[in-house]
């Protein structure tokens, strides 16, 4: 058997990512498989298969949402043998980041790379829905950005994510009242305009939880309340460099090992930049918890 099987989105990079992908064939030659995702989804039972055949390492070839349903299919299988590699080939490539990988990593042997066991957050609904996250959930606004970012089919990066909030701020700029009880904290009913979750520091390329750990047992959250829309717009710069201010009372930051939440209005949310809910499916409830060390991981992890 092969030591590694690659999982990988032909339509990574938008596209682009055609030549990478031929270089990591090369690299790896006989000692990889390679398998096509299909569909949505499909990177789920794909790891989930690869891992029940026995492969030691399995790796996500493409961006966040191919790592999402990657780890996904992992966790959800079982099988606690399989290590998950991040082949950053997409357009935020927010986990390779957090796990301080370069775009190359894989081209020459590194040996400040190694296994790694990392938490992952998992959010669930009434009526059963479950998730896995190895990076963040977004709320709110957060989703809407992520809507917006899909239609936009010609930039990668800092340059599509800053767009794609100016556009979601015509639309989407609202700040329901959201109950919150954080670990054995009181509940709280706060104005929101966002709400981000991270195990690692990215979300769309901003540094939004900059101060995230991935093995600290701890996830890093961001909320924004009743922020004028002006303020936004000259805080970009600040998401970029992950120094948001600290006096701004519409912005809270802090650490918690569990959120439960209720809303007034019907939630969009995101997990690794993949929709959990949208609005027009009505959820208002969700509880997220936080699995100390549950995934096994190739990459650097440094205090």
């Amino acid at each position: 058997m092969s030591e590694v099987c690659v999982i990988f989105n032909p339509a990574a990079g938008r596209g682009w990512a055609g030549q990478r992908l031929n270089r990591l064939r090369r690299v790896l030659g006989s000692r990889a498989e390679f398998w096509p995702t299909q569909r949505a989804g499909h990177a789920r039972e794909l790891a989930a298969d690869a891992a029940t055949a026995g492969f030691p390492v399995v790796a996500a070839a493409g961006g966040d949402g191919t790592v999402h349903e990657v780890a996904n299919g992992l966790l959800r299988c079982g099988k606690q043998e399989s290590v998950l590699a991040v082949v950053p080939i997409g357009s935020a490539n927010d986990y390779a980041y957090a796990l301080h990988l370069a775009a190359d990593w894989w081209l020459r042997p590194d040996p400040s790379v190694g296994v790694c066991a990392v938490d992952v957050g998992v959010v669930r609904s009434p009526g059963g829905r479950e998730r896995f996250f190895v990076n963040g959930l977004g709320l709110g606004f957060n989703g809407a950005v992520t809507i917006q970012a899909r239609r936009i089919k010609f930039l990668q990066g800092i340059p599509l994510y800053a767009l794609a909030t100016l556009r979601a701020m015509r639309t989407s700029y609202h700040f329901p009242v959201l109950s919150v009880r954080m670990d054995d904290g009181p509940e709280q009913r706060v104005p929101t305009l966002a709400l981000t979750l991270g195990v690692g520091s990215r979300e769309g390329n901003f540094l939004l939880t900059p101060h995230a750990i991935l093995d600290d047992g701890l996830f890093d959250y961001l909320h924004v309340g009743r922020l004028r829309r002006r303020d936004l717009i000259a805080y970009v710069p600040r998401m970029i460099t992950g120094r948001l201010p600290q006096h701004d009372p519409a912005i809270g930051f802090g650490r918690c090992r569990r959120m439960e939440l209720s809303s007034e209005a019907p939630l969009i949310v995101h997990t690794d930049g993949e929709f959990f809910c949208v609005p027009e499916e009505g959820v208002r409830n969700l509880t997220v918890d936080l699995l100390p060390g549950r995934l096994r991981v190739l990459g650097r992890l440094a205090r």
